[in-house]
């Protein structure tokens, strides 16, 4: 009898551990439906000054945790514009995945979003403060944010159904 009751009670354990509610955060929502697509938008991480500045090397490590927090997020697809803080922010994931980053003009987004619609997979997006709300909505998503020239670090994710989720590299 004690047998089947240890059996029972480590049967009871297994179960509610499976039905733990998950924590929050972006690697959980990024890998919890591999089919579902979605788009990361982010504004470049934290630059230098002048006037094509390379990332700080504040930003250059969260270019890093940024790689390491969509690893798992079944990126298909990169696009930056041309700047060197926004290639530089997607360079790292760039690198893990094996992916080229795809430029892109951030006066045309019709023809950016148009490129995506037209891919598979999720893609990470890496624009301004004065192009991501933009973004977020041409993308389908529900909520525009407003970004300052002091906001780095936040990853914008709109799913399918236009669900916009925020997330912080950290």
């Amino acid at each position: 009898m004690m047998k089947w009751q240890g059996i029972a009670l480590l049967l009871a354990l297994a179960l509610g551990a499976c039905m733990a509610p998950a924590p929050s955060g972006l690697a959980n929502a990024a890998t919890s439906d591999a089919d579902e697509r979605a788009v990361y938008v982010i504004r470049h991480l934290q630059k230098a000054q002048g006037d094509d500045p390379v990332l700080t090397s504040e930003g250059a490590a969260n270019a890093q945790r940024l790689a390491a927090m969509l690893s798992d997020a079944n990126i298909t697809a990169i696009y930056a514009t041309r700047t060197r803080r926004a290639m530089e922010t997607g360079a790292p994931l760039a690198n893990q995945i094996g992916v080229a980053i795809t430029p892109y003009d951030p006066r045309n987004p019709d023809a950016l979003v148009a490129e995506v619609a037209a891919g598979d997979g999720s893609v990470l997006v890496v624009g301004h403060s004065n192009t991501v709300g933009d973004l977020v909505t041409r993308f389908g998503g529900n909520a525009a944010p407003q970004l300052t020239e002091q906001d780095y670090g936040t990853v914008f994710m709109v799913d399918a159904t236009g669900d916009v989720r925020e997330f912080a590299v950290e």
